[in-house]
């Protein structure tokens, strides 16, 4: 009986853990083999102790989401010619996985480019892009499967000060940082909207996501589909189909026919009435 009132406590916690998105999950056609990994809370003295290595102030949201579960893990699967396919994925790491972002190994040696060589942005529509160097401290909440980088970006920093002001940032695999979000409850929420699709983050870029990726945007129409713009008034500009003028060739009505042109008449000379051909002949029977 315990063990049965424990599971639907557990249940119950999970479902608010994921804001409901299991249940929305198994009522989509074709999804199968949801996962969610249960993950004990972190202890206080883990946060504390990667404050004080990073200099860095964890938030307010981050601190209570590890203080709940350290870290997440939610994936599904789509049935695609009887056979599951590997589709979302979503990823938080854990306090011990927060690490700084770190150049790959194959930039070890003495002559090769560093990332702070690579730094070439510009500020971001009045937010200061992140820096590869010492003004930012980036840690990593999730690898993106290889194809990118979503980091927990502190900006402003100086040499042994502490950073508290944090933000939501997406890096691609051009190095290049695109802003997500302010804070990560406002990520947390954009992850779960978008169910963890393939390369769901490069909907804040300028380009989007890989044609590979679209496909699954079937599980989510709303959030990949943004073919139509705004226009000037701010409306939402959307194509209206006539069925008088798209469908006019297969009526049956047929066309109004064409007017004839009358003859144009050369103009009398002397006042006097242009006859024409028929009033001539006419005149030179009455002769005869």
């Amino acid at each position: 009986m315990e063990d049965a009132k424990d599971e639907k406590t557990l249940k119950a916690f999970s479902e608010r853990l994921t804001l409901g998105i299991t249940r929305i999950l198994e009522n989509l056609p074709g999804v199968l083999d949801i996962r969610f990994a249960e993950r004990d809370p972190a202890e206080k003295r883990c946060l504390l102790s990667w404050e004080q290595k990073n200099n860095c102030v964890l938030p307010d949201d981050l601190r209570d989401f590890y203080l709940t579960t350290d870290g997440f893990t939610l994936t599904w699967s789509a049935k695609l010619e009887h056979e599951p396919v590997p589709v979302g994925c979503m990823v938080i790491n854990s306090v011990a996985k927060l690490q700084l972002l770190a150049q790959s190994n194959i930039y070890s040696l003495p002559s090769a480019p560093t990332l702070a060589d690579l730094d070439f942005q510009d500020d971001w529509e009045g937010s200061e892009v992140p820096h590869f160097d010492s003004r930012s401290r980036i840690f990593e909440l999730d690898r993106c499967a290889g194809n990118g980088r979503v980091c927990l970006v502190y900006s402003n920093c100086t040499p042994g000060g502490v950073s508290q002001q944090s933000e939501i940032w997406f890096l691609d695999c051009s190095l290049t940082w695109h802003f997500l979000t302010p804070s990560f409850t406002a990520y947390y929420r954009l992850m779960i909207t978008h169910l963890g699709l393939p390369e769901w983050q490069y909907t804040f870029t300028p380009y989007g996501p890989s044609p590979q990726a679209k496909w699954a945007s079937l599980y989510q129409p709303l959030t990949f589909h943004d073919d139509s713009h705004p226009d000037a008034a701010g409306e939402l500009f959307l194509n209206k189909l006539d069925p008088a003028r798209a469908f006019r060739g297969s009526s049956k009505v047929k066309p109004p026919a064409p007017k004839k042109k009358q003859p144009a008449q050369a103009p009398a000379s002397g006042g006097a009435t242009a006859k024409g051909p028929g009033a001539t002949a006419r005149q030179s029977v009455n002769k005869r």
